[in-house]
């Protein structure tokens, strides 16, 4: 790790939360890359550490990117892993570790890392995770919470499995932090796996929305909210041309309804005792948590969604 900048003993850096937010495999929907968008975008940063991806990086396991110019190559994104300070929309800061999830040397990048958390004495690390589910587009994004903090955890859940997985530098991240005795906690999220390989931004708000619970921050949604409402319309549209297509759909909700209903679930959005608001509502209150926003911005660099799995072009 290199530092960028050195102010390791100024008590102002110390006692900060840390947001875990790494492109990699578990990022169906694109989260992190519009949750990077959106805080580097709304917020004030700056560099505070780097990682030499070139020795943590495989590139034929995820290819960086390069334009072709007609007639020459140029524009090649170097791989980036990088924690930077931030400070939210009411000038409270927290560290944020972005960038793409290493190939190589998990458990050095994570003894690295606890340096770096026990040198500043960060009090709560956050991770948001993005997979892919046989869940509806048409009800609010499910979740799998998970940590040593059980306030921030218990009842959030919607579906809580007993699985075995591949796992992700997150996921040893968090039993190294457990065993190292830090707290820690993590939001995977459901993205519906018909719209897990485009943009969607419902499901980059609900991480925004767990992270800024959790570590009690103001973090930027609105710019995302518009362009889900955008999407909503999109995908209604193709609903309405598409009889397998809404009959698949009707099939999730009434699995996601039936589950639901099965099991209470809490939000650290609400005081205790309070109501589930309706989504409508729901949105109403984070908005206004999340104090003086403004609107704008395009959901996609190409407007134009394709068809859903198993439908062809017209």
């Amino acid at each position: 790790m290199t530092l960028v900048a050195s102010e390791v003993d100024d008590a102002r850096l110390q006692g900060l939360g840390m947001y875990v937010a790494l492109r990699g495999m578990s990022d169906a929907g694109h989260t992190h890359s519009q949750v990077a968008n959106e805080l580097f975008g709304r917020l004030d940063s700056e560099l505070f550490a780097t990682f030499d991806a070139d020795e943590l990086v495989a590139y034929t396991s995820q290819r960086p990117r390069v334009t072709f110019l007609g007639d020459h190559f140029a524009g090649y994104q170097t791989p980036r892993l990088e924690i930077y300070l931030m400070t939210d929309e009411l000038d409270r800061k927290f560290w944020l570790l972005t960038g793409v999830e290493p190939d190589l040397k998990w458990d050095r990048l994570i003894a690295e890392l606890l340096g770096f958390i026990e040198a500043f004495n960060i009090d709560l690390v956050v991770s948001t995770a993005s997979l892919p589910m046989p869940v509806p587009h048409t009800r609010p994004v499910g979740v799998t919470a998970h940590g040593n903090r059980k306030d921030l955890i218990e009842n959030i859940s919607t579906w809580s499995p007993t699985v075995e997985s591949p796992a992700g530098l997150t996921s040893l991240m968090e039993i190294r932090l457990n065993d190292a005795g830090r707290d820690v906690v993590g939001y995977s999220l459901h993205t519906p796996h018909y719209l897990a390989e485009s943009e969607y931004p419902a499901v980059a708000v609900a991480a925004l929305e767990h992270v800024g619970a959790a570590l009690k921050l103001a973090l930027p949604t609105d710019n995302l909210r518009e362009a889900g409402r955008l999407i909503d319309t999109q995908l209604a549209e193709q609903l309405e041309s598409s009889t397998d297509v809404r009959q698949m759909v009707d099939g999730f909700e009434q699995r996601f309804d039936a589950h639901a209903h099965e099991h209470e679930r809490r939000s650290l959005l609400l005081d205790e005792g309070e109501d589930m608001p309706d989504a409508e509502e729901l949105g109403t209150r984070v908005e206004d948590f999340l104090a003086n926003i403004e609107d704008t911005q395009d959901w996609l660099n190409n407007s134009e969604n394709g068809p859903f799995p198993g439908e062809s072009e017209q």
